[in-house]
Parts: C-alpha cells; structure tokens; sequence
C-alpha cells in the first residue's frame, strides 16, 4: 500500500480531519492530539499493513508506525496540512481533568521527540569518536578530530536552543522569541559574570550562578512560563504594537526571572530527580536491573521513556555517564531473541518469515515490529522477552554498565554509545538478554491462530470434499455421516439467491486473495446490511463450522457453495454468530442458516461476506446475474454446465 493510501486510510480511522487537532511524530510513532479519542475505529487502524498497533498516553492517541513513520507522516501532512502541530493548533484541544504526572511525561515527550534526531546524531558521532580514539584509528589532538568534536558537542553544548523551539511549539509560543531567551542565558559575557565568583544581582535582587549550558530543565521551565507571559501581554497591547512590544515586554520580564528563579529552581529540580533515579540505579544494583530491566518494554510502549531523556541528558552532562540506557538495549534484545523463539517454534511459513525479519530489525534498534507484530500478538514472546530483560538487566548492574553518550540507537548500530570501561558489561547483559529471551520463547511455544486460508484448505478446488475427516472435526453436528446423505453429482445448470440483504459486489474485490485470487473458486461477494444468513439455494447443509462464521450447502442440482461472513472472522472462535442448522439438514432456498452482529463484528473485523462454487471445476461458467443493492432471495449467481 502507497504512503498516501495509508495516510488517507489513518486520518479516516481516527475520525477525519475534523477531529484532528494536531499530529507530530517520533522514530517510530504518530502522536495525535484528538478532539475525541473515542472516536477511533481500533479495529481499522490495526488492519492496515503499515499500522503495527496503537496505544493511549494520557489524552495522546499514538498510532505505531516503524520505520516508516516519517513518510507516511509526510504524505499526512501532504494531505490535510492544518493537522501538522504548530503554535496555533496545539492549544485546541478543550481541557480535561487527567493524571497530572501522565501529563507531565507527555509535555515532555512531546517537546524531546522532535529533537531526537539532532541528539541521536550527535550522540553517535561522539561514541564514534570515543571508539576511534580506543582503537588508536584517530588522535584527539588533530584538526579533523576537533572539527568532527564540535559538531557532536555543539548540540549538547547548545541544547537549550533546541529545547527552546521544541518547547515553544508544544507550548503554543513564539520559537524565536523563546531563542532569544535562550541566548542571553548562554550569551558568553553572561556566562564570565555568573562564574566569576562575585555576587551578581539585577535591580539588587540576587542573582544565583547557574550554568546553562546542556542543562534541560531551567529553560523547559522558562519557556512554559513564558508561554503565558506572552499571551498575557498579547492581550493587553494595542494590535498596532504588538510587533514590537509583546517580544520586548515578554523578554525583559522572562530573562531576570529565569536567572533569578526559574534557574536555580530547575538547576535543583533536575539535581533531584537525576540523584533519585542515580541512587537506586547505584543502590539497587541487581534488583534494580532485574526490575527496570524487565519492564522497559512496558515504559516504552507508553512512551514513557522520552520523559527520561532530560535526566540521562543531565546524566551525561555532569556524570560523564548514564546507567539508565544500557537496559534499553538489553530490552530491545530481549525483544528480537523472543522474536527468534517464535521464528524456530512457528509452523506457519508466513509467521516465521515475518518472525526472523523483525528479529533482525529489533537487533537494529527498532523493535516495533517484533514487540506489536509477534511477541505481543501471541503474549508468550512478550513474556520471554521481559524475562530476558530482566536477567540481562540484573547482570548489566550488578556490575554497573554505564553508557557514555546518547547514540539514540539500542540496537548493535548504537554500541559506540556504550564503549567505555563498562562497555564488556552491557554488551554481556545484552547477550544474555537475547539469549534467554529466545530459550523462554521457544520453551513457551505460541499458539497459532487458525487462519480463515487453514480453515477453508479442505474445500479449495481439487482438494477433498465435504467428507473428509478434517471437515467432519469441524461439523457441529459430527454424529451425522456425509457419506450416507446421498448428495447427487451436478446434474444441471444451477442458480443461486442472494443469502443476505446489502451490496452485492465481484468477487474480486474481496480483501482476501483466498476469496479476490479465486483460489477457493468463483463466485461473489456481499457487503451485509442485516446480520441475517438465509440458504441461496434448495438442498442440503454440507457442513456448519464449529466456529459458526461459514457454512457450505450443496444444492439439489449439485453446485456446492461456500459462504464465508467477513475476513478472518474464524479468529472470533464463534462469538457474535449464531447458527440455526446443523450439518445434514435438509434446506429450501430462503431458510434461515446464520444470525451475526453485524455492529459488534464491523468493529474489529471486514464484515465483507463471499459466497463461492467449491466445485468450480465442474461448471463450464459461473457469473453473477446482477451486482449492487439487492434483497435477499433476489437472483444473484448461475452457474452452467
């Protein structure tokens, strides 16, 4: 499927354009702020190819993407680009009465996963660097060091400017005014007076030395305020002012605050919450690695784990090293080695295609499609991959595994983030992760789905018919003997009645190759109106199956005809069907076979219901009679010998 065909397919899903307030993305991720999350059709979004699953954080509707976030991002914006998040539509969501600490870790998600990128790239530049001069390949004194140096540090040293855009733009400010503020804190001679030791003080009110260069809380903070300063001096300025006043006004009132409050403040916040999380990563040692590590794949799947970003940030900074990242790498091989469990106990040749690659892809570092698309669908890997984590956690921090840069990777292209003395520890803890998590999975074993193709294999033209033993496991009625119903050959030209009432469309059109291909055989297909199945022809019920969303009847002149409502419906193991036959009874066209809920089953699943000739081999030619809105009992399908 085209970008732009699931861009379309997810603004629909969600609700349209008009319940869209606004939408970025992350690696991995689209964040959507919607008017109403309940107006979301799951069931939709999880049957598009490109959609890996969909998750709530606070009021933040997230849609998973993979790799391809970015471009499916961008044919969105390309579609309907006032959805794009800016100043003028993040605030206009009503308020509601939410989690205060969700809250606080989605504002700062949402103002650090737009930077990613710039960080993520410096910080693998400088873990390349650090390998290179480990490796005796590069000497820190020379000119090409010091130039690649500066473009790794210039975004740690500057960071304040980027999270002064970001933030102005989830705040609903002015991003360059919010720079502004953020250069006279890093302005140079403002640095030497707060370092200089002297008392410092702006209209004699004492002003605390704060460095702010790489810090990440005071101008978070700053700008949140100045979000409201700035609409409060909007309010009151003459329109023909504005231009010149609201920045002036808001950045004379801003920068002795911040230097003056919000600096100190957010320099002492940042302190504690780095030192809380530092002291049970130092203290805890093996529980502490035993428990973070096994519920990363949790704080990832909420997206938590963005919220941590200034503390490691902060860790780095000051530490020289971070312990919190090490555990998510070990996570995200715990992840691809439950992948590879299901990969070697997997029967299906399609799940364990799919199983390998994404095993693959979760060692590269994106371990969306292994964690939504296997291990979570099937809930053992899940499983096992959290074991995994745990024991390679433990491991890790039992010997204090450290990381020295964010790379922004945690998979094998990020190693260089972790070189460093500890660097055999993580590495170990991320072996064993793997390791585990595969010898878990594949003890757990998975249970596999029975698939609607596995289903229907014993009625595909050519294979054996309604007698087999296959067939009769599946009968409801078992006690009845096919083999005695005395069915006769085809004898005559046939013609089918429309078994439901709605749209009558080619069979081709079906969303299933096992029905679109013909594999099964040729026929049409019906879009239901009303949750009722009647009999499309005279004769008797072949088989009802156990699941009760398909049935097969034979008619009296010899066309057997399969009729299956909706796409992999046989996964609902008979919930919301109700069957009014049982195999062997005897039918006139018109008799009632099925009920279903229409509603409850068009929530998860495409209701579209095919009916196909089984003995398509029999007949010179099957074609509708007429395609479009019919009744049932209407004249739909012949079939001529």
């Amino acid at each position: 499927m085209k970008h732009q065909d699931t861009a379309q397919q997810i603004i629909k899903a969600v609700g349209g354009k008009d319940n869209i307030n606004s939408v970025y993305h992350c690696v991995t991720r689209l964040r959507f702020d919607l008017k109403s999350n309940e107006k979301v059709d799951n069931g939709a979004l999880k049957q598009l190819n490109k959609v890996m699953g969909t998750n709530i954080s606070g009021d933040q509707f997230q849609v998973i993407i993979g790799n391809d976030v970015s471009k499916v991002f961008d044919a969105m914006v390309k579609e309907e680009p006032s959805i794009q998040q800016n100043a003028d539509n993040k605030q206009a969501k009503p308020e509601k009465s939410k989690n205060v600490i969700l809250n606080i870790f989605e504002t700062i998600a949402g103002v650090f996963a737009p930077m990613l990128p710039a960080i993520t790239a410096a910080g693998m530049l400088k873990g390349l660097l650090a390998l290179f001069i480990s490796l005796e390949w590069m000497s820190a004194g020379t000119d090409t060091y010091r130039i690649l140096s500066a473009i790794g540090d210039g975004v740690f040293h500057y960071l304040p400017l980027l999270i002064a855009v970001s933030a102005a733009r989830k705040f609903g400010s002015n991003p360059f005014v919010a720079i502004a503020l953020g250069t006279a804190l890093m302005y140079p001679d403002m640095g030497a007076l707060l370092s200089s030791g002297e008392k410092v003080a702006f209209l004699g009110i004492p002003v605390t030395a704060v460095s702010y260069a790489s810090s990440v809380i005071p101008i978070l903070l700053a700008v949140w305020l100045m979000s409201y300063v700035e609409k409060w001096v909007d309010r009151i300025i003459p329109a023909a002012l504005k231009l010149l006043l609201v920045p002036l006004i808001t950045l004379l009132v801003m920068v002795p605050v911040t230097l003056i409050a919000i600096g100190p403040l957010g320099t002492f916040v940042g302190n504690g919450l780095s030192g809380g999380i530092n002291w049970l990563l130092n203290e805890g040692g093996l529980i502490a690695g035993i428990v973070l590590g096994g519920a990363m794949a949790l704080i990832i799947m909420t997206g938590m784990h963005y919220a941590l970003v200034p503390i490691i940030l902060s860790n780095i900074a000051t530490l020289g090293f971070d312990k919190f990242l090490p555990l998510t790498f070990i996570s995200n091989m715990g992840q691809a080695g439950a992948t590879l469990g299901v990969f070697f106990r997997a029967k299906d040749k399609k799940l364990k295609t799919v199983a390998l690659s994404t095993s693959f892809t979760a060692l590269m570092g994106v371990t969306e499609p292994a964690m939504y698309g296997v291990n979570m669908k099937y809930k053992k890997p899940f499983a096992a991959a959290m074991i995994g984590s745990a024991v390679g956690g433990g491991f890790a921090l039992a010997f204090g595994a450290k990381a020295y840069v964010l790379a922004g990777n945690g998979g094998l292209p990020g190693l260089p983030s972790l070189v460093g003395q500890t660097f055999l520890y993580s590495f170990g803890g991320m072996i064993i992760a793997f390791v585990v998590g595969t010898i878990v999975s594949i003890l757990f074993g998975i249970k596999e789905e029975e698939s609607d193709a596995e289903a229907l294999a014993q009625f595909a033209p050519g294979a054996s018919n309604a007698t087999s033993s296959t067939d009769k496991a599946n009968m409801v009625d078992a006690s009845v003997n096919i083999e005695d119903l005395g069915v006769p050959a085809p004898t005559g030209d046939a013609i089918a009645y429309a078994p439901m009432t709605g749209r009558s469309i080619p069979l081709q059109e079906v969303n299933d190759p096992t029905f679109g291909d013909e594999l099964m055989g040729k026929g049409v297909a019906f879009v239901p109106t009303l949750g009722e199945l009647v009999s499309p022809v005279t004769g008797t019920v072949m088989n009802v199956f156990k699941t009760k969303h398909a049935i097969v009847v034979r008619s009296d002149e010899g066309m057997e005809l399969l009729i299956h409502v909706g796409i992999n419906t046989v996964k609902l193991r008979g919930q919301y069907f109700e069957a009014h036959v049982a195999t062997g009874t005897r039918v006139q066209a018109g008799d009632l076979l099925l009920t279903f809920e229409l509603d409850e089953i068009a929530k998860e699943y495409d209701i579209t219901t095919a009916m196909v000739v089984t003995n398509t081999a029999d007949y010179k030619e099957i074609m509708p009679i007429q395609l479009g809105n019919m009744q049932m009992g209407e004249k739909v399908l012949k079939a001529n010998l």
